[in-house]
């Protein structure tokens, strides 16, 4: 992966921190109380980087890329893909917070780090103040809908699903392109005006691991 990669967070922290499963990339920065961040697929933290000049003014923001996801460690995927639940995730962020000092804190997570984020507030009640989700249903209420128009707009759900290494070989046979349909799909105008291409630079860097890839 390339470390020099554009700079999206002037001022902030870079910190890594050790779990018990996980070894997280996040970075730190603005004043008050803490607050969690969660970005979602496919992409990491540098999704906050237009938000945090704004929520930096009121809360000290904690912005780590998801395990598998940017520069976070990969755990082993294993039969079961354990490592990989909400629930594991929930526990190793709470001990994350815990390292930086934050017993209790409050949390915002989009898509797929919303669902880690609700986990997180039915596993660990005492640790949360507030609890944030964007863009996301239940995920039963998701599969209770699936019908022809909604399917097609959420093709990934069922394709992610499917047993691997079936999607992790397509994917990885060309990344960055699926990547950046995936990405412009889920936009108004369909293309990737609306991202910045620095923010881009970061995801199409770590995207084409194949690692990666597959935790995703």
């Amino acid at each position: 992966m390339n470390k020099n990669l554009p700079e999206m967070f002037p001022g902030y922290d870079t910190i890594e921190i050790e779990t018990a499963d996980v070894r997280f990339f996040c970075r730190v920065g603005g004043s008050g109380p803490p607050l969690l961040l969660l970005h979602g697929y496919p992409q990491s933290h540098v999704i906050w980087h237009t938000t945090a000049p704004y929520l930096g003014k009121d809360f000290t923001l904690v912005l780590p890329d998801l395990p598998g996801y940017g520069q976070s460690s990969v755990p082993p995927l294993g039969g079961s893909h354990e490592a990989y639940s909400k629930r594991n995730w929930a526990r190793a962020l709470i001990e994350m917070m815990q390292v930086l000092g934050h017993e209790r804190f409050s949390v915002a997570g989009h898509d797929r780090g919303g669902r880690v984020a609700y986990r997180m507030a039915m596993d660990h009640p005492e640790a949360l103040e507030r609890v944030a989700v964007l863009d996301i249903l239940p995920t039963a209420d998701y599969w209770d809908r699936l019908e022809r128009s909604f399917g097609l707009k959420i093709y990934h759900w069922m394709f992610l699903a499917q047993p691997a290494p079936f999607p992790e070989k397509f994917i990885s046979a060309c990344p960055i392109r699926f990547l950046e349909h995936t990405l412009a799909s889920w936009t108004a105008a369909r293309n990737l005006d609306c991202f910045s291409r620095e923010a881009l630079i970061h995801n199409r860097d770590w995207f084409c691991d194949p690692d990666r890839v597959a935790a995703t």
